[in-house]
């Protein structure tokens, strides 16, 4: 595989997750380090691309069902590289804030968005809600006077910290029928197996640049203390919005859930 050009200032010398996901999804907007790296994880942990394609799979669900209550607002926090499915092209008459620290990421959302005129896209550190609320990609383009959606798919887990602090900066920001929604990797599962693997692949992501933060249901559910948490809960990314049996668990939880 042909490595890409590299955008001014981003660093290739060591792997990272945005690009490692680009590469999972099948993308073009990755480095041969980043693959290397990838195929070290799904080495560790057999489900690796099995997930990050879940993942994206929630997301389209997640703002599809948005789109059925009402919300035309998504602030998509850590949105990665751009690949097929994006939520300006889920919900093309939306208004979307795409947010991200990753120069490839940011790059090529810039030409992805260079003509659609209801998405932006905005460098920035997640962790830095001033810094993400205030940037004019978001607050020109998103009304929080009216519903949005935050979306945090498959990111929290490389934010260190307490998650409710993190997050209640956007928590705040919800009216009624607003909608906070994540996956976020655990540990914590009642597969001893998945357990392990989950903490193999966290060991492989900590020689990158973005070590992953494992953290328990009891912390994941915490930041939607307060909030309508929809069906079916706090599921795995294979099961939402459904059981689906037979379809192996990948160890990342989601959790969708509405200001009421």
């Amino acid at each position: 595989m042909t490595d890409p050009a590299i955008p001014p200032g981003v660093d290739v010398e060591r792997a990272n997750v945005a690009r490692m996901y680009d590469y999972w999804l099948g993308g073009a907007h990755n480095f041969a380090i980043d693959r290397a790296h990838a195929d070290r994880i799904e080495a560790s942990n057999r489900t690796a691309r099995h997930a990050a394609r879940s993942n994206r799979s929630y997301l389209h669900h997640v703002v599809r069902w948005c789109v059925a209550q009402g919300v035309d607002q998504f602030l998509d926090l850590g949105s990665g590289v751009p690949t097929v499915g994006n939520v300006h092209e889920i919900a093309p008459a939306a208004r979307v804030a795409y947010v991200d620290h990753e120069a490839v990421a940011v790059a090529h959302s810039h030409a992805i968005l260079a003509d659609v005129d209801r998405a932006t896209i905005t460098q920035a550190d997640l962790a830095d809600a001033d810094a993400v609320l205030g940037a004019p990609g978001v607050a020109e383009l998103l009304d929080f006077a009216r519903p949005v959606a935050v979306l945090a798919i498959a990111v929290l887990h490389y934010v260190p910290g307490d998650l409710v602090a993190l997050l209640a900066p956007y928590r705040e920001r919800l009216v009624p029928g607003g909608v906070l929604a994540i996956s976020h990797v655990s540990d914590e599962q009642d597969d001893a197996d998945l357990a392990d693997r989950v903490r193999a692949a966290a060991e492989v992501f900590a020689g990158s640049a973005n070590p992953v933060t494992l953290r328990s249901r009891a912390e994941l559910a915490a930041p939607f203390d307060g909030l309508e948490i929809t069906e079916p809960g706090m599921v795995d990314v294979v099961d939402w919005p459904a059981a689906r049996p037979g379809v192996e668990k990948v160890g990342m939880y989601a959790v969708c859930a509405a200001r009421r």
